[in-house]
């Protein structure tokens, strides 16, 4: 007979688990604020680990869903806006008038707020 091997350990990688009550658990996610719990428990147990950048949270698919819906309103106005301007600028009705730099100054800029959630929505950081 030959002697039982003990079962193989993945060198990279152990679990621990650690039984917590409802209100520890509570208090975890709260203080972890959307991150993963374990990243978040790894960070507090071992924090000269500082050399590898932490995780980003990705925004949950309500959020993205809701950040989705604002940019899908904000996209009508805009675009009406835009069409207006740029027709009357190649027909030559529409003189470049203080309140015409106004209109196209306000379109960029709410094309920059969309730019901004869509990029949020898609967990993307902007850099």
């Amino acid at each position: 007979m030959t002697p039982k091997e003990p079962p193989k350990q993945s060198k990279s990688r152990r679990i621990l688990s650690v039984p917590f009550t409802p209100e520890q658990m509570a208090d975890l996610a709260r203080r972890a604020g959307g991150r993963p719990l374990s990243a978040y428990a790894r960070d507090q147990l071992f924090p000269a680990n500082d050399n590898i950048p932490p995780k980003r949270a990705r925004p949950r698919s309500a959020e993205r869903a809701a950040l989705a819906s604002k940019l899908l309103a904000m996209l009508g106005p805009i675009h009406t806006a835009l069409a207006t301007i740029a027709q009357g600028l190649a027909s030559g009705v529409l003189p470049v008038t203080p309140d015409t730099e106004a209109a196209v100054i306000k379109a960029c800029a709410d094309i920059a707020a969309m730019k901004s959630l869509l990029m949020k929505a898609l967990g993307i950081r902007e850099g």
